[in-house]
């Protein structure tokens, strides 16, 4: 039985962690090493940061953030948002990060997958797909939802594999921020093209989303943002809704 994997994401624009609806109308909840270090005391599996404004401005400013959560917390922290070159992916990797999420720089030279894959390992690259409902199917987006890239999502999930990524982290931006469940559909249209682990992303709001989509999405991990920010639910209370259906999740000790 697979062991399904709780991934706290942090969306920070630096210093702030922050949260919005669709990466839109983005409110500040405070010191994101906080919110890691509380997240890791409770159990979660994963941390993902995203810096959301990277992209659009062409620079990462969270390094420092990066360097002081790897200092206290012991389980893999992943790093997305503006890295674009091998030498981006470096100096993460030198703060403390165990992965990078490649979403814009992918896009734009996809190339950098098997140059990352290459150089650091392919349990390393993650490839980041932003997906947005295009009729009957999803396109790729960049710069957080803003910008089309007129890749089909699918075809995207598979040749990113092919080109090296270890793993993908698939955010449907139509559910981001919403709290209403995630794209189901999308998430097992691409689980059933690749090999590769999925991270489903974007519109988590309770413990019966978490289910549904593992149980129906096949996801292989789910990234929890607004739910867990808002103290809407507990860690705590996701585990043993999962332990509940006879979803294997690792359970911490006390």
């Amino acid at each position: 039985m697979r062991n399904i994997r709780l991934i706290a994401r942090l969306d920070v624009k630096a210093p702030n962690l922050v949260k919005g609806i669709q990466f839109e109308g983005l409110r500040k909840l405070g010191d994101p090493n906080k919110f890691a270090e509380r997240y890791y005391l409770e159990g979660i599996d994963e941390i993902y940061y995203e810096d959301i404004v990277a992209s659009l401005y062409e620079r990462n400013n969270i390094l420092e953030i990066v360097s002081q959560t790897t200092r206290n917390i012991f389980v893999p922290v992943t790093v997305g948002g503006g890295l674009r070159t091998v030498e981006d992916v470096a100096a993460v990797l030198r703060a403390g990060a165990d992965k990078v999420a490649i979403n814009t720089g992918a896009i734009k030279s996809p190339e950098i997958i098997t140059e990352i894959s290459r150089r650091f390992g392919s349990q390393c690259m993650v490839l980041s797909i932003q997906a947005k409902k295009n009729h009957d199917d999803w396109e790729a987006f960049y710069d957080n939802g803003r910008e089309r890239s007129g890749l089909d999502v699918i075809e995207w999930a598979r040749r990113g594999q092919n080109l090296g990524a270890g793993e993908i982290i698939l955010t449907s931006v139509d559910q981001e921020g919403t709290g209403t469940g995630l794209d189901i559909n999308l998430v097992r249209a691409v689980t059933d093209v690749v090999d590769i682990p999925v991270v489903a992303s974007g519109g988590l709001g309770n413990p019966d989303h978490l289910v549904d989509v593992i149980n129906y999405g096949n996801a292989d991990a789910v990234a929890i943002a607004t739910a867990l920010h808002y103290q809407k639910f507990s860690l705590r209370e996701f585990r043993e809704k999962c332990l509940n259906e006879h979803i294997s999740v690792r359970v911490p000790p006390n």
